[in-house]
């Protein structure tokens, strides 16, 4: 990564030109790092933040919360295209009819002046998601000192977003430590998002809203990343391996260059959880889509509902598109949930 705004080539060759899981029940004796297959998970302590904020209590008031997400509508909105906002919006509530996943999205396409939403201010587990802000804060952070990204450094960004490693996660959250992260946090606007508690980046709480002002911080000229710590940014987001690259790029022209990072991960309550976040840039623009999910029964159902979505999305925004990236098929092999834990009992 480049000092910033420097057009001087960065030294170990980082610049790259262009652009939810959630955790799931915690072992109180598993340390953060334990192993690369192995979530950031949270002791007693952090039960408090396992479940969105609106479901901690009881079962019953979990429960309530989801079935509140549940009955949402979807507001979609733009003054020079209402056909297509209505649309988007009728579509999205068909793709999620009769799923029993429970979801928060967000539609941002400045371009066209589209935005669309559901329960976007609801909070979620992070899990994997929140690797993107991890990405955002060390890339801050050496701005900040003015300096080169370590070589270290450079391997641990590489792990944790292209293939979602988890002890690099770990190793670069406690590097920057809390105090940082929220610093971060509080210069994105990202207000809604409550980092999960000591070094258990897994239990971050994150809304549609929020994960959509980071994609939009990846994508834009602004006062907190230079474009060249941009452009490595969402460099890494678009080299995913291809096992991860599921998700919101279903759908998308195949003309885009897809910037993704996912999640998945299954919980004793609410079950799977999938998150998908991911912005689809061309040389005239962008747009970027964030579904997140639980109450899916597996993997297999919430991926399909993430990518049914995604690809009315992808659709209604590019109606005279054919050749599309297809949605993942039914039986493919997801690879290794990067954040599997085994099931325990109910969080009380």
């Amino acid at each position: 990564m480049c000092a910033p705004d420097s057009t001087e080539k960065p030294r170990h060759g980082l610049l790259v030109t262009a652009v939810v899981v959630l955790l799931g029940s915690f072992i109180p004796a598993l340390a953060p790092a334990a192993s690369a297959a192995g979530p950031a998970v949270a002791g007693p302590a952090a039960a408090r933040l396992a479940l969105s904020n609106a479901a901690v209590a009881s079962p019953a008031s979990a429960n309530t919360a989801a079935a509140t997400l549940a009955a949402a509508a979807v507001v979609c909105t733009s003054k020079s295209h209402p056909a297509v906002a209505a649309a988007l919006a009728r579509d999205i509530q068909a793709a999620r009819h009769g799923r029993s996943s429970t979801v928060a999205v967000w539609v941002d396409n400045p371009g066209a002046g589209i935005t669309c939403s559901l329960s976007g201010s609801s909070r979620f587990d992070s899990a994997s998601i929140v690797k993107v802000t991890i990405l955002g804060a060390v890339l801050r952070k050496a701005l900040d000192q003015h300096r080169y990204l370590t070589g270290t450094e450079a391997a641990q960004l590489r792990a944790m977003i292209t293939r979602s490693d988890n002890n690099a996660a770990s190793a670069l959250w406690a590097k920057l430590g809390r105090s940082y992260l929220q610093h971060f946090l509080s210069l994105a606007g990202m207000r809604q998002t409550v980092l999960g508690p000591g070094g258990y980046w897994g239990l971050t709480q994150v809304t549609a809203h929020d994960e959509i002002l980071l994609l939009r911080l990846l994508l834009t000229a602004n006062p907190v990343l230079s474009n060249n710590s941009r452009a490595y940014a969402l460099g890494l987001m678009a080299q995913v391996i291809s096992s991860q690259r599921w998700g919101v790029p279903a759908g998308a022209p195949q003309s885009v260059t897809a910037h993704v990072k996912n999640g998945w991960l299954p919980r004793a309550t609410h079950g799977w959880r999938i998150n998908s976040i991911g912005s689809f840039t061309w040389s005239k623009g962008w747009y970027s889509v964030v579904v997140l999910s639980m109450d899916n029964p597996t993997m297999s159902y919430g991926i399909t509902t993430v990518e049914a979505i995604a690809r009315v999305i992808h659709r209604d925004l590019n109606p005279t598109v054919k050749t599309v990236i297809p949605l993942s098929a039914p039986n493919r092999a997801w690879g290794t949930p990067d954040e599997l834990i085994p099931a325990l009992p109910a969080i009380p």
